[in-house]
């Protein structure tokens, strides 16, 4: 009798632990789904700085031969990420139109969207096609780019919305 009192406690306790654990899940679901939570996701960022690109002045990559890094200095906040600018017309210039200057695909690789999966672009390896920046992870990304421009964004549009949905629920 007593070793059948002991296994039903158990059995209760780890219903309980159970029973609170799904509930918790439950709780926090609808966090997962928050769009804030989201949009914060997106966007590839420095683990140290926080900042997204690496810290490079995104409208400079449409201005000058080489992008620039930019600095906390001309630091603006857009998506939950801070931006750093080379100088102040470049901040006023992004605040203007963020989505223009903004790296595609959140800055992560468009050769790895295309294919699917996400990979971190390099924000020293990039092109500009049809006025949007895009990164990728490798010289050799970029370059298989070049060569089947229309067919990678074809791939990587399609690709990017369930993508988005995976980066939602980190």
């Amino acid at each position: 009798m007593r070793q059948f009192g002991k296994q039903t406690l158990t059995i209760r306790g780890l219903w309980a632990i159970f029973s609170l654990v799904l509930g918790a899940c439950l709780l926090v679901a609808p966090a997962a789904a928050n769009t804030e939570r989201y949009i914060l996701d997106i966007y590839v960022t420095n683990p140290l700085s926080g900042s997204a690109i690496e810290g490079m002045d995104p409208v400079s990559y449409f201005t000058e031969d080489e992008p620039l890094v930019g600095t906390p200095k001309f630091e603006y906040e857009w998506q939950g990420v801070s931006w750093f600018f080379a100088s102040e017309a470049n901040k006023r210039v992004f605040m203007a139109s963020p989505e223009s200057y903004a790296p595609q695909f959140g800055g992560y690789g468009l050769a790895g969207v295309a294919r699917g999966y996400l990979s971190k672009g390099n924000p020293r390896i990039y092109v500009i096609h049809n006025q949007r920046l895009y990164l990728f992870y490798s010289p050799g990304n970029r370059e298989a780019f070049l060569l089947e421009k229309a067919a990678m964004l074809n791939y990587a549009v399609q690709n990017w919305a369930g993508l988005k949905v995976r980066l939602a629920r980190r």
